[in-house]
């Protein structure tokens, strides 16, 4: 690991002193140096790309080869924060050696300091097979959003005795394979703080109320970069869709019209080396005739 990059004993002392751990996603190098600068703790590189950055309906379509350029991109200028390749659809769910050899793809390839995967399930020898090969697994229940269609949908989960004791079970499961902290998505307050305080590895929560030990929420998402309808967890710090459109607006207005590019905005030359080029000009036009 990187010199001045935060560890996961880091992490998990955070927890144990009751320090809010904050995450962000990133996708490429100057969202990664602002959250930075800004004191970010850990940077998801996620496979919410797909939507939010690759122009998709959702997660699943995103490839390994997309999830690692944009990670590399990340790597590249993160120092301190925590870097999460997030493994997206497919490249886990076939074997362990398959879940294995993507995995060491984001170490070697994509310079990130761990991975993330969803669900419990099938996906626990994973995770064993990915941590017994030295690298770090964040895990993620609740909603997952690659097995939304499963989920019937981008729905809170958890909401009955029985599939909140499902959820703590999973969490469990997740700890005990190795995971160093586990993503708790869309779940009800009472049932991420059961859980919270149930596991030794911290809880990063996305909808899931203020109990867990760290909360994530979508770069595009909090910077007001999506427009529309949002989920009911994602708070706007600003509204940079507008000021960017403005932005834009304003500068193809000014194209249009004449008023830039400025002089301020253009590059002279000295008057002798211009009277020199001039005068080429009207020597090479009149050799023409």
């Amino acid at each position: 690991m990187k010199p001045g990059k935060l560890t996961l004993p880091e992490l998990a002392a955070m927890k144990a002193r009751g320090d809010k751990i904050v995450m962000v996603t990133a996708y490429d190098a100057p969202g990664a140096r602002l959250a930075e600068q800004a004191g970010i703790d850990i940077l998801l590189v996620g496979d919410t790309a797909g939507m939010v950055v690759l122009g998709h309906e959702g997660t699943v379509p995103v490839t390994m080869d997309e999830m690692l350029f944009l990670t590399r991109t990340v790597a590249r200028t993160a120092k301190r924060p925590l870097v999460v390749g997030d493994m997206p659809f497919g490249s886990y769910h076939v074997s362990d050696e398959d879940a294995v050899r993507n995995a060491i793809r984001f170490i070697k390839e994509a310079d990130a300091d761990v991975v993330k995967l969803e669900g419990a399930g099938p996906s626990l020898s994973r995770v064993r097979a990915i941590v017994s090969a030295g690298i770090g697994v964040m895990g993620h229940v609740g909603l997952t959003p690659q097995s939304e269609t499963i989920l019937g949908g981008f729905k809170t989960q958890g909401r009955t005795a029985s599939k909140a004791r499902q959820l703590l079970a999973d969490a469990l499961a997740l700890e005990a394979a190795g995971c160093f902290a586990v993503v708790l998505e869309a779940v009800p307050v009472p049932v991420a703080a059961r859980i919270t305080d149930s596991l030794t590895v911290p809880t990063i929560g996305i909808g899931a109320g203020a109990t867990c030990d760290g909360q994530v929420l979508v770069y595009h998402d909090l910077l007001g970069l999506t427009e529309g309808r949002a989920p009911r967890f994602v708070k706007r710090y600003a509204n940079l869709a507008e000021e960017i459109r403005r932005a834009l607006t304003v500068y193809a207005g000014e194209v249009r019209s004449g008023i830039y590019p400025a002089e301020e905005h253009t590059y002279a030359m000295p008057e002798d080396e211009l009277e020199l080029f001039s005068a080429e000009g009207v020597e090479h036009a009149h050799g023409e005739r």
